[in-house]
């Protein structure tokens, strides 16, 4: 099988299922126990505290670990629901995750008012609408995605930052595409919260963190035991965390050494050659502010699903969206939100790249993808194409 869907997971690194298999079969006391065994186990947690708050370049005091990515959504925005009982304003984007548009769609079951700001054709945020939808003294906290899952498509992060503290209001970012895949700061652009989830990096599923600056409050939704300096009450989930703190720590070194641009350098290698044989191909999002792991193409007149179940049968592994909402007949919220029609959206896919996969085959995907167009074109047409 080749793998192109790293955006919906991705391999768990071997150093780091080395990691955390010691912690489920000889270290297995619980953490908060009073023994010289469960504080060793409490050593390896603060450890993968580090290693995490190390790779967005936060305090280990600001991170708290979760079930992944849809918890830290929940989390931070649950907070601010509780805690702004006067300010009950917030503010979002039409793009995000369901992890944020559904805990959005609470806030209004609470009686709160709610803005979905649009976006422009390339998929990024209209910082003019942004700034007229936030109300000073009003608004409570603003959510925006640090980079598309469906797109790649990176927000600008310093202006909207800029313009959540200018209006009083705290602003919370869904890091999971971005987190591990380029180098971020949380110091250089200061956001209140941040979610990331381990398994879009080589980590497993089911463990993320939350960053929660030191400037804001945080109100748990998770009570009981006091875990995580009382933010997020529960058992640590210690070999899930150990995992997450040796694939943060990886991550580190590969952005370190430019991985970034060998992904990126790979994705424009399928897309050049894809786009040679099939110039009709649209690159669906900004072309100049996007993740390098990343590439939505649409292929007019070209039944996405079709297309999928041929690909899966030569052995390519892609999609025809996120991965959230796989066999949902609902067009992309994404891609509608940036003006594209249903014919467009049917026609859409995407291809995702992490650090384990190769130039080669990067290259027999595209050859096997542009086999797979072709035969799709001939039988709707009934004309056989030739290379």
């Amino acid at each position: 099988m080749i793998y192109l869907d790293a955006s919906a997971t991705t391999p768990v690194d071997f150093r780091v299922v080395e990691a955390m298999m010691p912690f489920l079969l000889q270290h297995y006391a619980n953490p908060s126990a009073p023994y010289a065994a469960a504080r060793f186990v409490k050593k390896a947690l603060e450890t993968a505290r580090e290693q995490v708050a190390a790779l967005i370049d936060a305090e280990p005091d600001e991170i708290i670990f979760t079930s992944g990515g849809t918890e830290s959504d929940n989390a931070a925005i649950g907070s601010a629901i509780t805690l702004e009982m006067r300010r009950g304003h917030f503010v979002t984007v039409k793009t995000e995750h369901s992890a944020v548009l559904e805990t959005a769609r609470r806030w209004m079951e609470y009686g709160r008012p709610v803005s979905e700001v649009g976006v422009d054709h390339g998929g990024r945020v209209r910082l003019d609408d942004l700034r007229a939808a936030t109300q000073s003294g009003q608004t409570a906290l603003i959510s925006v995605m640090w980079a598309n899952n469906e797109t790649g498509v990176v927000a600008p992060m310093d202006e909207i930052t800029q313009i959540a503290h200018d209006r009083g209001a705290m602003f919370h970012t869904d890091a999971v595409q971005s987190v591990g895949k380029q180098k971020l700061s949380v110091k250089e652009t200061p956001v209140d919260y941040l979610s990331l989830s381990g398994h879009k990096f080589h980590a497993p599923k089911g463990v993320g963190a939350l960053f929660i600056s030191r400037r804001v409050r945080f109100k748990p939704w998770a009570l009981g035991g006091g875990q995580e300096f009382g933010r997020r009450s529960g058992t640590e989930a210690i070999p899930n965390i150990v995992a997450l703190g040796m694939a943060a720590e990886i991550a580190r070194q590969e952005i370190d050494r430019g991985v970034e641009e060998k992904i990126g350098a790979m994705r424009d290698a399928f897309e050049k050659r894809l786009i040679a044989v099939h110039p009709n191909t649209i690159v669906n999002g900004d072309q100049t502010h996007r993740l390098t792991t990343i590439s939505n193409l649409c292929f007019p007149g070209v039944d996405a699903a079709g297309l999928l179940i041929l690909l899966d049968e030569c052995g390519l592994a892609c999609s025809a969206g996120s991965a959230c909402h796989t066999g949902d007949l609902q067009s992309s919220h994404v891609l509608l939100a940036m003006g594209f029609d249903d014919a467009h959206i049917r026609s859409t896919m995407r291809f995702s790249w992490s650090r384990m996969n190769t130039m080669e085959e990067t290259l027999r995907a595209a050859d096997l993808l542009i086999a797979c167009v072709n035969k799709m074109r001939s039988l709707q047409t009934g004309v056989v194409r030739q290379n």
